[in-house]
């Protein structure tokens, strides 16, 4: 089963703009995040814990990481996109970030740009840098982790801000023609299939051009993990989770983009679930669901159907 097949994902639009495969190239530039430093408060997020996708790579240069992911695709790809993915690659003054972000963009072979934030933290000088890389013709995506716009599961993960934030985001971003991606957490403590469906709602009643669907990761160093080895949270199942991104997938418009519909980490900084390690298994699980149920859109078609 393959994931194109029922789904609008971002391979697939890559290729229909390029004409080929692009790859991403991931890169830790050394950024910090709002709460962590003291800004708002510190100790981050109650699941956060950046090893969880970041390893030595600060203390390498941009041109070095990405000569390195070069290798590791082999001859996967001709083009890339660099994607500024470690904490909060929008929390600098904007001359530090055009810095890194072109020393990205002037390496060989790159097409665009992918910057990873936190929706409190896109000023509008930011807006206006990433404008100019999309008039010079780079494919420009502004990832925003909103995890959940429930503004009580916001506050209980001391995520740092409410909903409205990152409505105010993707109102500034649509207007200087930037694309979203916004990314959500499937499993957050307290939540349930309803509150993840009326997350997808909200999210879907404002500009946004890309999702990401995360299942929670219990990760080494992170506030979860303790309460994860008290026995006061658990982890979804996959098969439960497949179940859910399914439905949140068919209650998804077709033109929007999936980036992600799953996501991995490594032990033994993953702690839970262990289905997380390989990245295929939960596909072929979200393939078997939408197979069986619809694809993408395939519930909203329904309800046009069922009101006319």
């Amino acid at each position: 089963m393959q994931l194109d097949h029922y789904v609008n994902t971002f391979g697939l639009y890559l290729k229909g703009k390029f004409g080929q495969r692009i790859k991403k190239l991931t890169i830790d530039a050394a950024f910090t995040c709002p709460n962590r430093d003291g800004t708002l408060g510190k100790g981050g997020c109650t699941f956060c814990n950046v090893d969880s996708f970041s390893s030595d790579t600060k203390a390498q240069s941009i041109s070095v990481q990405m000569r390195n992911g070069k290798i590791e695709h082999g001859k996967k790809a001709e083009k890339y996109l660099a994607y500024f993915q470690a904490y909060t690659s929008t929390y600098r003054e904007v001359e530090y970030l055009q810095q890194k972000y072109e020393e990205a963009l002037t390496q060989s072979n790159i097409v665009g740009l992918c910057v990873g934030t936190r929706p409190d933290c896109v000023p509008d000088e930011v807006l206006k840098l990433l404008k100019g890389y999309v008039e010079q013709g780079y494919e420009v995506w502004l990832e925003l982790g909103l995890q959940t716009a429930n503004d009580k599961t916001l506050k209980r993960i001391n995520r740092g801000h409410e909903f409205s934030a990152y409505v105010d985001a993707v109102t500034r971003a649509e207007k200087y023609g930037i694309k979203v991606c916004t990314h959500l957490i499937v499993g957050l403590p307290g939540e349930d299939k309803q509150d993840y469906f009326e997350t997808l709602e909200k999210v879907l009643q404002y500009p946004v051009d890309g999702l990401k669907l995360h299942p929670l990761h219990i990760v080494e160093g992170s506030t979860m993990a303790k309460a994860w080895r008290a026995g006061k949270i658990s982890a979804l199942g996959m098969e439960e989770y497949a179940a859910i991104a399914g439905e949140m997938i068919r209650r998804t418009p077709e033109d929007i983009i999936f980036h992600r519909v799953s996501a991995t980490a490594n032990k033994p900084m993953l702690l839970a679930p262990d289905w997380c390690q390989l990245r295929w298994p939960s596909i072929t699980e979200v393939c078997r669901d939408l197979d069986k149920h619809g694809r993408q859109g395939s519930s909203l078609a329904a309800e046009i159907k069922t009101a006319s």
